[in-house]
């Protein structure tokens, strides 16, 4: 059975999922030039900012925002390594492992 908190974290996986897709589309949206795209960015960030929302009712707001910004940058760079060819410098390495360490060490040490 999940607690409250337990779904708050379930929330705040489904804010990032929707902060993920609408900077995604908007890769894709050309400067907001092409409407889909365009409409998927704006739908995304208005869902990832409801999930968020739902998330503070049970998760303290600096360790919410704190994975939701670390996580969403995190997977955001891989996404552009992989989709969009972007290159892997050593800096981007260390940088995406020092979210997702930061982000684990919330989740260890300060989450509760």
């Amino acid at each position: 059975m999940c607690t409250l908190v337990h779904m708050g974290y379930l929330w705040l996986a489904g804010a990032i999922a929707a902060e993920v897709a609408a900077t995604t589309a908007m890769k894709y949206s050309d400067g907001f030039s092409r409407l889909v795209p365009s409409l998927v960015t704006a739908l995304g960030y208005v869902v990832a900012f409801a999930l968020l929302a739902r998330t503070l009712r049970t998760v303290s707001i600096g360790t919410a925002y704190a994975i939701w910004s670390g996580a969403g940058t995190a997977t955001i760079a891989v996404i552009g390594l992989t989709l969009f060819g972007e290159g892997l410098s050593v800096a981007k390495a260390a940088g995406i492992l020092l979210i997702v360490g930061g982000v684990v060490v919330l989740n260890l040490g300060g989450a509760h």
